[in-house]
């Protein structure tokens, strides 16, 4: 909670942007406000109401107004921005009414505008744009696939560009030439702006190309809806305008800067740790890969740190953070944070001084309503008196079902953030 406090988006925009008097500072560059006939502010994600409250407050009677999406129940009430709420992480209707309502507002954007942008994670899914002739339920499918599939984010985000009128750059291109300020709360590996919500005021360096290959290697070629194959394959053959790039003129009026991130959230849990009696060890931020694989790696490293003292002395916390991916097998229910616990579960079986938490920073893991669960060497022990089978429920990928049972859900309700997630290993003496 300490790392989430961290991250927290409202606090995040309000260390990065200052007003004084006419002048707005943004980070390292500064806009004299009395330029601008109107100032909006628009976005997407998970976190961008408290993003959007933040701005509200600073920009005071100056700001025109503003059009945002966020998750289900991710909404605040704000004064002069509008919040409208739609599906994640597959696009819903409401999530293209939303886009169609904000584009239509945004189209007639002049250079005496500025348009401060919120994003963070979940942007993506919130701000579908539908290319013609693609249809929503098109959009749909394809998620799901890639999601299903173990397709990392930044493959299922170059193709959400490219399926996209919004996204990878497109964007900056439809509301230029007016002044454009993008915050980014970072859920990516990295925090590569192109990534973050698709990256909607950042120049792409996907391609149509790049896409094809990344169906052709998951073996999506056959399972993709028809349009959308004939979509990238047209613009692989220049039939289709690819997506902005670095050299295009419509990012000459663009500052795009990253405020929060999966590292900012690490490094707040370690200090937390130091305070109460751990010697706090941060891995990497950059954790990625099959969820059940990486799980075995990271409790390797506790039972590394109880037979040898290495990499670090106990009483020790272990700290990661990054995004796993899941290849569903099964008909279960749970999320990447829920499938690692399990997964971990099996591996800590003897050794009683390791305990675990994975857990998603905006507080939901896959379709539950759990953040991540906990998991120790008596996670299977207390399955088996509830009569549920660890090994049954990895592999129908129903961790939900195995942690519901045994009371070990770790649920927050949503954090209003989302700097991917968090791996807290604890190891006693």
């Amino acid at each position: 909670m300490a790392g989430i406090r961290a991250v927290d988006p409202e606090e995040a925009v309000k260390r990065y942007i200052e007003l004084s008097g006419n002048e707005l500072r943004v980070g390292g560059s500064s806009y004299q406000l009395e330029r601008f006939k109107r100032i909006f502010v628009t976005g997407c994600g998970k976190g961008t109401a408290p993003m959007a409250k933040a701005l509200e407050q600073i920009l005071g009677d100056r700001l025109t107004g503003g059009w945002i999406t966020v998750k289900y129940g991710h909404g605040l009430p704000l004064k002069k921005i509008r919040v409208m709420e739609a599906g994640h992480p597959v696009p819903d209707q409401a999530g293209l009414e939303a886009a169609r309502y904000i584009l239509e507002r945004l189209k007639d954007c002049t250079e005496h505008d500025l348009v401060l942008c919120a994003f963070s994670g979940g942007g993506s899914a919130l701000f579908p744009a539908p290319r013609p002739p693609l249809l929503l339920k098109e959009k749909q499918v394809t998620t799901r696939l890639l999601l299903e599939c173990g397709a990392t984010i930044f493959e299922l985000n170059s193709l959400r560009k490219h399926m996209s009128l919004s996204k990878g750059g497109q964007l900056a291109r439809i509301v230029y030439p007016a002044r454009v300020v993008s915050l980014f709360l970072s859920d990516v590996v990295g925090d590569p702006l192109d990534v973050i919500a698709s990256g909607p005021t950042v120049a792409d360096p996907s391609t149509f190309a790049d896409c094809i290959r990344i169906v052709e290697r998951y073996g999506l070629s056959e399972k993709l809806p028809a349009s959308v194959f004939e979509l990238l394959r047209n613009g692989a053959n220049g039939l289709i305008e690819e997506t902005p790039k670095p050299d295009d003129v419509v990012f000459e009026r663009v500052q795009n800067l990253v405020v929060g991130s999966n590292r900012a959230a690490l490094l707040a849990s370690a200090q937390k740790a130091s305070e109460l009696g751990f010697a706090p060890l941060v891995l990497s931020s950059f954790v990625q890969g099959e969820a059940r694989e990486i799980a075995q790696a990271f409790t390797a490293i506790g039972k590394e740190v109880v037979f040898s003292g290495n990499p670090i002395t106990a009483p020790a916390c272990v700290l990661a953070g990054g995004e796993t991916t899941v290849t569903i097998r099964g008909e279960g229910k749970g999320g990447r944070n829920q499938e690692f616990a399990l997964a971990a579960a099996l591996s800590l079986e003897g050794w009683p001084k390791i305990s675990m938490l994975c857990a998603g920073t905006d507080g939901s893991d896959g379709p539950t309503e759990a953040a991540g669960a906990f998991a120790d060497c008596d996670t299977c022990r207390k399955g088996a008196h509830k009569g549920v089978n660890p090994f049954d429920h990895l592999a129908r990928n129903d961790s939900y079902g195995f942690f519901k049972a045994i009371g070990d859900l770790f649920i927050t309700g949503p954090t209003r953030t989302n700097v991917m997630d968090v791996i807290c290993m604890i190891v006693e003496t």
